[in-house]
């Protein structure tokens, strides 16, 4: 039966999503049952079938929601600077919600052991890695694919230290020096120059 408290997702589609974060955040996939997603969400178990059929499609849908929403708190897609703002933004996401990043962490991992997950884990990366591109692209730099995996990977690496083995602040400085390090890359990188090819001096008179 439900338990009637409130959500702070509502009582539909969105509830559900969020309950199954929670739900794997805290107890694992071997934790996921309709049971416990719909007394975390509030809701009668009934209503998982009716909007999402599987526990595959719930999966899958739940990697979804959890990716677009980190994307959209953190405003990774919209950034510009790798900077004081974005650092505090980032730390501050997950303080505040933990199981956003967890839930994320147990899918990629399960999915080496469940090839039927590698669809939606791949998925998940890529969403991240091109909105880092689209940032990037902002800041000028250029043939931004491998740079942007690159970026993503230590962001991603810092956000699980902060999960587990490292302080906020220690995080936070991190974060900053990777912004730097972007900083530092000369404008010929960036815009395309090459710094090896400087342009012909003109004869004088």
């Amino acid at each position: 039966m439900p338990s009637g408290r409130a959500h702070k997702y509502g009582d539909g589609r969105e509830a559900l999503l969020a309950a199954v974060v929670g739900v794997v955040a805290e107890k694992g996939l071997r934790g996921l049952t309709y049971r416990a997603v719909a007394e975390r969400a509030g809701v009668n178990n009934t209503l998982i079938s009716h909007y999402f059929g599987s526990r595959s499609a719930l999966l899958e849908a739940a990697m979804e929601w959890a990716s677009a929403r980190s994307i959209r708190l953190s405003d990774l897609s919209a950034t510009e600077e790798v900077d004081e703002d974005f650092a505090r933004a980032l730390v501050e996401l997950v303080q505040a919600e933990p199981e956003l990043q967890l839930f994320q962490y147990e899918m990629i991992l399960e999915s080496r052991r469940k090839p039927e997950l590698r669809p939606s884990a791949v998925k998940l990366y890529e969403n991240y890695v091109a909105s880092m591109q689209q940032a990037l692209q902002k800041h000028g730099y250029q043939d931004t694919g491998p740079l942007a995996r690159a970026i993503f990977a230590a962001l991603d690496g810092l956000v699980l230290q902060q999960l587990t083995v490292a302080d906020t602040d220690s995080i936070h400085d991190a974060i900053l020096r990777v912004g730097q390090m972007l900083e530092r890359t000369p404008r010929q990188q960036r815009s395309g120059v090459e710094k090896s090819h400087p342009a012909p001096k003109q004869p004088v008179g």
